[in-house]
């Protein structure tokens, strides 16, 4: 036998132990979902928009936010000249709620920084999730890819012991016995009353299917549980109902059903119902959900059979029987989501940049960058997608999403302003 084919069996015999290991470990319990802190009953109505981001020269996409104590907030994205590009970063900016207003962003991460780190090459970053734990530990995860496509995805995590103005180098979570690739975050973790972390993934390799990430309270990987069968669904959005029960919420990448597929478990995340369709229509595109004081949920997401052109806000049940749309959060000025022409374009991109907080000083920037973008011979076209919701300890909600890849729109509103809103089926 040679020398090459000894090691290659050695590499062989090791990572079958590995998988072994892996996957044969036995399951356990995981403890109780974490309390959620109550809401206040008596603020008035409030809501809020506002642009997170503020660098109008790069793409941004996939923006995460979380509550800081005291009502401030932070929120982090990706930025580059292009989504996989190798100058993307992953930037953050933080809101101060005593002048609402965002700070300028900052770099949180770089493939330079993240290379260095993990001891590897690293080709692209994208998809940043941040989130204050229970103990006020504030938790980054975004991912890396050193080969292929985002098939090849690996996740990295990073911590901040004092609210974000420092942070610890990242270190990729081994969450794969082979070559620890194909896994990717999106949504917000769930945390559990002995502090460990949820945290929601899913996988692009050899089919899409997504898992419940268990961690310790120090970022530990303690198992992965599969989120029902399938191989067509990803990007889960998991809310806890109660101490045992929670529901994910899943982005559809096949072509039978078209619609938000959904899965329960019932033991704190250990095991997932079979994913099955409900109500709205999704055009494979990500969606964000979040818990209410009553049990129910508040759900934005791109409601179209194609495209991205509209983002709505449902409430539904906890039981996924009953949804009701709030109405629009954004949508393009053509219901269909047809191009607008180009002598219509200004004034009407204009009205939406001041409606959503924008600056007044960068408005003659912002029609010279935006025009470049969104505007074609066809005409331009307007695209809202991937939301993500998080509720902060005063019960205020914080919804952010990708403003036309231009800016990270920031939307806040609490209950009292929800109850002014008509549901209708």
């Amino acid at each position: 036998m040679t020398s090459t084919l000894k090691t290659c069996n050695l590499l062989l015999g090791a990572a079958t132990v590995f998988a072994c290991a892996w996957f044969g470990a036995a399951p356990h319990a995981l403890a109780p979902f974490a309390s959620q802190p109550p809401t206040s009953a008596d603020a008035p109505p409030a809501r809020a928009a506002h642009f997170a981001s503020s660098d109008l020269e790069d793409f941004v996409h996939s923006a995460s936010i979380t509550g800081l104590p005291g009502g401030d907030l932070m929120a982090a994205w990706f930025a580059g000249t292009r989504e996989g590009a190798a100058d993307v970063q992953i930037r953050a900016a933080r809101f101060d709620a005593a002048s609402g207003q965002w700070s300028t962003e900052r770099v949180l991460a770089s493939r330079e920084s993240t290379q260095r780190a993990v001891g590897k090459h690293i080709r692209k970053l994208g998809n940043p999730v941040i989130s204050l734990a229970p103990d006020n530990r504030l938790w980054l995860f975004y991912v890396s890819v050193s080969l292929g496509g985002w098939a090849g995805s690996a996740i990295n995590a990073m911590v901040s012991d004092d609210l974000g103005e420092t942070w610890s180098a990242p270190r990729q979570l081994i969450t794969s016995p082979f070559l620890n690739i194909s896994t990717l975050v999106r949504a917000a973790p769930v945390f559990h009353a002995d502090g460990s972390i949820g945290l929601p993934v899913y996988h692009e390799f050899l089919g899409k299917f997504p898992e419940y990430l268990h961690l310790s309270a120090k970022g530990e990987v303690l198992g992965k549980y599969r989120i029902g069968k399938g191989r067509d669904s990803l990007q889960p959005a998991v809310v806890a109902l109660d101490e045992r029960r929670a529901v994910a919420l899943l982005r559809y990448a096949g072509e039978e059903h078209h619609r938000v597929l959904a899965s329960y478990s019932e033991d704190a995340g250990r095991s997932w119902s079979h994913p099955q369709p409900v109500e709205p229509s999704n055009p494979n595109s990500s969606l964000a959900a979040v818990g209410r004081p009553d049990g129910s949920l508040l759900v934005a997401m791109n409601d179209l059979e194609d495209g991205r052109f509209r983002l709505t806000l449902y409430a539904t049940d906890a039981n996924l029987a009953n949804w009701r749309t709030l109405g629009e959060l954004d949508e393009s000025p053509n219901p269909w989501g047809e191009p607008i022409a180009q002598d219509e374009f200004p004034a009407v991109v204009s009205e939406k940049f001041r409606a959503s907080g924008g600056k007044p000083e960068q408005q003659a920037q912002f029609l010279e960058q935006v025009s470049a973008r969104m505007c074609s011979a066809e005409g331009c076209t307007f695209d809202y997608e991937y939301p993500y919701f998080t509720r902060d300890r005063e019960g205020t909600y914080h919804l952010v999403y990708s403003w036309n890849d231009m800016f990270i729109k920031h939307l806040s509103f609490n209950e009292a302003w929800l109850s002014e809103r008509r549901p209708h089926d």
